[in-house]
């Protein structure tokens, strides 16, 4: 009896140590994906507005967790992004961003510091999110002549139903103006995640790797950043 105890706890520490050495310090690898070409929307279009909320301690987190208050996407997604800021031009309307490309290290850190039930709202490091493919991206609209933002139905990063895309509640006119925005988004190639009314994806992130390319190595070379 005494030596299959002893077996047990030898196994118990082996396992424990073996958790340990497999948990993850960077990015799930995957093969055959392009390169990063990420692109700073304000580059693209200087009215386009930025609330980037993790630049400051207004946020879940509650402190900065982005050295900068800078906003990109993949080519292909950020000019579809532009294309519908010009059509809510038309309506004397804009877009605001709140996030856009996130460095895996954030989304890390975003599930490590999140309760049991909230992390629906946040993505699993071991599995990455579109977030980190720069293919997706966070918004509200504003308008042009006050420049705030419109009623939605619920706040940014609410972790409530009401941030639920398809919330029957609040006022018509905060659901008139998420619809809006989720219209005009969709017909640009972009899908709304089920669980927030601010967040699309765009339809070809699975051509994109899982990066954790900091703000400040933007537009370098995988070569160059690797090798500095």
């Amino acid at each position: 009896m005494k030596k299959l105890r002893l077996f047990f706890l030898n196994a118990v520490i082996l396992l424990t140590a073996a958790g340990f050495s497999l948990a993850q310090n960077g990015p799930p690898v995957e093969p055959d994906k392009l390169e990063a070409d990420l692109i700073e929307l304000k580059k693209l279009s200087k009215s386009i507005k930025l609330d980037i909320r993790y630049a400051t301690a207004d946020n879940f987190v509650g402190r900065a967790v982005y050295p900068e208050a800078r906003a990109f996407l993949q080519r292909p997604a950020a000019e579809a992004l532009v294309r519908v800021h010009k059509k809510l031009k038309e309506k004397k309307l804009g877009i605001m961003v709140f996030d856009a490309y996130r460095p895996w290290t954030i989304t890390k850190l975003f599930w490590e510091v999140v309760r049991e039930d909230q992390k629906k709202f946040v993505a699993d490091p071991a599995k990455g999110s579109k977030h980190n493919r720069g293919c997706a991206v966070d918004i509200t609209i504003y308008d042009r002549q006050t420049g705030k933002p419109l009623p939605m139905p619920s706040g940014y990063d609410e972790f409530t139903e009401r941030a639920s895309p398809d919330y029957t509640g609040g006022t018509d006119e905060e659901r008139a103006n998420r619809d809006l925005l989720r219209s005009l988004m969709e017909a640009e190639g972009f899908t709304v995640n089920d669980s927030e009314w601010w967040h699309f994806d765009y339809n070809t992130w699975q051509n994109y790797a899982i990066y954790d390319i900091a703000f400040s190595e933007v537009g370098k070379s995988k070569h160059d950043r690797t090798n500095k």
